[in-house]
């Protein structure tokens, strides 16, 4: 008889898992927005205070079921100074945190954001696992990709 993962799943029934809210940390909100509103033309669609710290909530206009939260480096206002000051090294160093966008027209994209003063990483580029990619820093220093199908 095969043995069962403890992992495997006993009752498999239809489920919808779908991504709903992702995080990015950012050092200035204003200049996040700047970015993520006015360069890259997502939408605004929170924006909160709470304890000296600030949330602000972006999607993709063709994705509104899917929220973007740029939030604090270290979203606890109890925390350890020396938390929040190694937090923040970290994503002064673009270590904490990268997001993946698709595009239907990455030159295009690539070409609008380095228009824009965004810091270029990585120039488009055709890559072995099927997808023509660029990369940048946001202004508090996250890698950001925007990602094509080759063939499109």
């Amino acid at each position: 008889m095969k043995k069962r993962s403890p992992h495997s799943a006993r009752n498999v029934h239809a489920m919808t898992i779908n991504l709903s809210q992702c995080f990015i940390a950012v050092d200035d909100h204003d200049k996040a927005l700047a970015f993520y509103r006015d360069v890259l033309g997502l939408e605004v669609r929170n924006d909160v205070g709470f304890e000296g710290m600030r949330w602000v909530t972006v999607g993709a206009p063709s994705q509104p079921d899917v929220d973007i939260v740029l939030e604090p480096p270290l979203a606890d206002p109890n925390a350890p100074a020396a938390d929040k000051e190694a937090m923040a090294e970290l994503l002064a160093k673009g270590l904490l945190r990268g997001v993946i966008f698709s595009t239907d027209d990455c030159d295009a994209t690539f070409e609008r954001i380095r228009a824009a003063g965004g810091e270029v990483l990585q120039e488009p580029i055709d890559q072995p696992y099927g997808v023509r990619d660029c990369a940048f820093r946001d202004p508090s220093g996250n890698m950001l990709r925007f990602s094509q199908p080759r063939g499109r």
